[in-house]
Formats: C-alpha cells, sequence, structure tokens
C-alpha cells in the first residue's frame, strides 16, 4: 500500500505520479487526485471549486489514483464525467456493488451489508422488502415528529442567541430523527457517533475492527431484544418481517440492520453542515430564500448537487473500456460524485448556484438500482431545517471574522459557530 506520507502536499493540480500500479494501467494515468476526493480542507465558499480542473482539455476523464481508499484498496480508476458516472451506476452486468460497506470482514464477518451489498436481481428481494418505510407517502406521515424536533432544536439557539450549529445541530438532529425510526436508545447517542466516526473516518484498520465488533455486537444483542419482544419500531418490523413468505435469516437481519445504522449517522449531518456555512456566508442567498420560501424544496437539491459528499466504488466483473482505457476484470472503479455534479455537459452553467434549477440530475445519492434508499428522508429532514430555520431566527452569521475551514466530504464541518 502507497505510503502517502512521502508525497509532497496535494495540490489541486492532478500531477502524475511515479508510483507502483498494476501493470495495465498506463504510466501517465497515475494521478494524484487527494485534492479532488475530499481529503484537503479549504476556506472556499464553493468547497468543491477545485474540482474544475479535471474538466480541462489536458486532463483525461478516467485515472488511475494510487491512493489508498479506506484501507482496503491499493488503488482504484477515477471517473469524473456525469455519463460515465451514470453508466458506471447503472450497469450493474459490469459494475459489481458487492462488497460495498462491507467493514465487518476485518473482524471475520461475511455477511454483506444489504441490500448495498448485493447486485440485481438479489437486490431487488431486499429494496421491495425496505422501500414500504422509505417512501415519499412513508416519510411524509413523519412530517409533524421531525418539524416538531426541529423547532425543539431551534428553541434552545434561541434561547442562548447562538450556538454551534455543526456540533449541536447538525449532528444531533437527523440521528435523533434516526434513532426514533428505528426504535435505538438515546442514550447509545455519543457511542453510535464514536463507532460511526472509527469506522468512516479512522482510516485504521485497526480502529475499524475495534468499532465494528462493538456495533456488530450491541446490534445483535439489540435484534435479540426485538425477537423476543416486538414492537413498531423499524428495527423490530424488519427483524420479525418476512421476505417471500419466509423469515429473515440471522445473516439478512444484522446485514440490514447494520447497513441502515451504518447510513443512518452521517451523510444528512454533513450536507447540514455545509448547507448552512453557506447560507450563512451568502447573505444576499439567505435573504432570497427567506422572501421566497417556496424555493427551499427546489434549493435543497441545489444544495445535494453543489455538495456531493460520497463518492462510490464498484467492482468490475469483466474487463472494460472506457475513454480507449482498458480496465481490467477486479478492478474496483469509483465514481466521482464531487466531479459529476458540476459537467458542463450535464447541467447548464454547473458552477453556478441556482435555487430554481430545473432537471436537477445530480449524482448525490446514485443512480440505478442502488438509488439511495434513505434519500426522501434526507431531503425531508434538510427542506424541514432550512425552512424552520428561516422562519423563525434572524439573519444569522458565522461568528468571527474568518470562514471556517470545511472538508469537501463526509467530514465536512466540524464547528460552526453561528451569531445573529
Amino acid at each position: 500500500m502507497l505510503d502517502v506520507t512521502t508525497l509532497p502536499a496535494p495540490t489541486p493540480e492532478p500531477v502524475i505520479l511515479d508510483v507502483p500500479a498494476p501493470d495495465h494501467v498506463p504510466r501517465h494515468l497515475i494521478r494524484d487526485l487527494r485534492y479532488h476526493m475530499g481529503w484537503v480542507p479549504n476556506t472556499n465558499l464553493e468547497p468543491f471549486e477545485a474540482t474544475a480542473r479535471l474538466f480541462a482539455d489536458d486532463v483525461p476523464p478516467v485515472m488511475w489514483s494510487p491512493m489508498p481508499f479506506d484501507n482496503f484498496l491499493d488503488g482504484l480508476w477515477i471517473v469524473t464525467r456525469h455519463a460515465d458516472v451514470a453508466k458506471v451506476y447503472q450497469d450493474a452486468a459490469t459494475f459489481s456493488s458487492v462488497g460495498q460497506a462491507q467493514f465487518q470482514l476485518l473482524v471475520g464477518e461475511t455477511f454483506p451489508s444489504l441490500p448495498l451489498g448485493v447486485d440485481p436481481p438479489l437486490h431487488g428481494k431486499y429494496r421491495r422488502f425496505l422501500n414500504p418505510w422509505f417512501t415519499p407517502k412513508a416519510v411524509a406521515e413523519m412530517l409533524p415528529d421531525i418539524r416538531r424536533l426541529a423547532n425543539e432544536m431551534i428553541d434552545e439557539f434561541l434561547a442562548r442567541g447562538g450556538g454551534d450549529f455543526a456540533r449541536d445541530y447538525a449532528r444531533v438532529f437527523p440521528v435523533r430523527v434516526f434513532l426514533r425510526l428505528m426504535g435505538l436508545p438515546l442514550a447509545m447517542f455519543e457511542q453510535f457517533l464514536f463507532w460511526e466516526h472509527e469506522i468512516l473516518h479512522s482510516r485504521n484498520q485497526t480502529r475499524i475492527a475495534e468499532a465494528c465488533g462493538a456495533t456488530l455486537n450491541y446490534l445483535r444483542g439489540f435484534i435479540a431484544e426485538k425477537e423476543a419482544a416486538p414492537d413498531d419500531t423499524l428495527t423490530s418490523l424488519i427483524v420479525n418481517g418476512e421476505i417471500d413468505g419466509q423469515s429473515l435469516t440471522r445473516d439478512e437481519r444484522i446485514g440490514i440492520i447494520f447497513f441502515l445504522w451504518l447510513g443512518g449517522l452521517d451523510t444528512v449531518a454533513s450536507t447540514l453542515g455545509l448547507m448552512f456555512r453557506r447560507v450563512a456566508l451568502d447573505h444576499e442567498l439567505q435573504q432570497r430564500l427567506r422572501d421566497h420560501p417556496e424555493l427551499i424544496k427546489s434549493v435543497t437539491d441545489e444544495f445535494l448537487r453543489t455538495q456531493p459528499l460520497v463518492n462510490t466504488t464498484r467492482l468490475l466483473l469483466r474487463d472494460h473500456e472506457m475513454h480507449g482505457v482498458l480496465m481490467k476484470k477486479g478492478d474496483r472503479v469509483m465514481c466521482l460524485n464531487m466531479t459529476a455534479n458540476f459537467d458542463p455537459e450535464a447541467f447548464g452553467c454547473p458552477r453556478q448556484f441556482d435555487p430554481e434549477r430545473k432537471a436537477n440530475r445530480h449524482t448525490t445519492f446514485g443512480t440505478g438500482a442502488h438509488l439511495c434508499l434513505g434519500m426522501n428522508l434526507a431531503r425531508q429532514e434538510l427542506w424541514i431545517s432550512l425552512e424552520q430555520w428561516l422562519s423563525r431566527v434572524p439573519m444569522f452569521s458565522i461568528e468571527g471574522s474568518e470562514p471556517r475551514d470545511v472538508v469537501p466530504g463526509l467530514l465536512s464541518v466540524k464547528k460552526l459557530p453561528l451569531t445573529w
């Protein structure tokens, strides 16, 4: 595995690296893309603006990154264009999801994370089982409780006259929604966030394994409780449910619950931090949304387009050629949503933030069979937060004179002190 400490500091320039790579990888395609993969913090109003460099004529649309990715891979292909990213997401016969989010391998577990870690047609079986709880109608039924929770938390900010939005709202609000949905105890809040951070962000296999083992032990105990005493929480409905008339196996139960746990604690919190950072820095945008609250739902998708936090990987099931580059069976391919969402071939004026953008076909939630299961709930949490804050809190800014650092990825905004 490449030791990144031996390399120069990453820059927006996708320089060619003279480092080991598989024999079939052309040397001129081995690039340093750390800056464009969310490794480096910046203070820009538009955290992903550096990805514009990857659309220049001298930068190939397909490249090889030798950087370790989640400490599982020595290198992988990077696909940057919207059409190519869509192809990877939609062609499951060539680009497999098997092995996705399978951190449990580090503790000797072989069950897949479901439904993400399996391909069609098997994927469809689990997706059909879970879909009823995440449809627009099902999520809309949660609207009063979610809005009530948002307002309870805003009350606390108003009483204090300000506070750290990233710590006290963004990381708390969506997790409390998720814990209520799943029936998980609020008392485990801090412990869950610690385990999740170790698994997704530590980049240390020992720490990932320890956190993963602890999480699985807890979740298996929680599943056993719901088997013994069923209730109306989503965890209980899943573990006591049936697929095609059959009870779920133990691997299916933990595979689904672990995947939902892993996906329910991070992405909305990070998106909220980035979204409110932008609104706090851009008072013209903030006033426009106050004057035109009817834009809040459409602007939510524009925030999602311009703040793509996750770059998803796939496994090649057969040799495949793209832009004249031969990728071999067994290679990994990363869809760089951080560029695809700014592709001028897919979006008019892609670097312009447009609250009224139509046909916003961003790839932040993916596309194809593995379109994000929780996207309806995520959208609702985002627009409710924006709606309620703008209706109740005066014009707000980031406290202090300097914009805070932001990581263009899942770590996003660690601190966002707001004042009004």
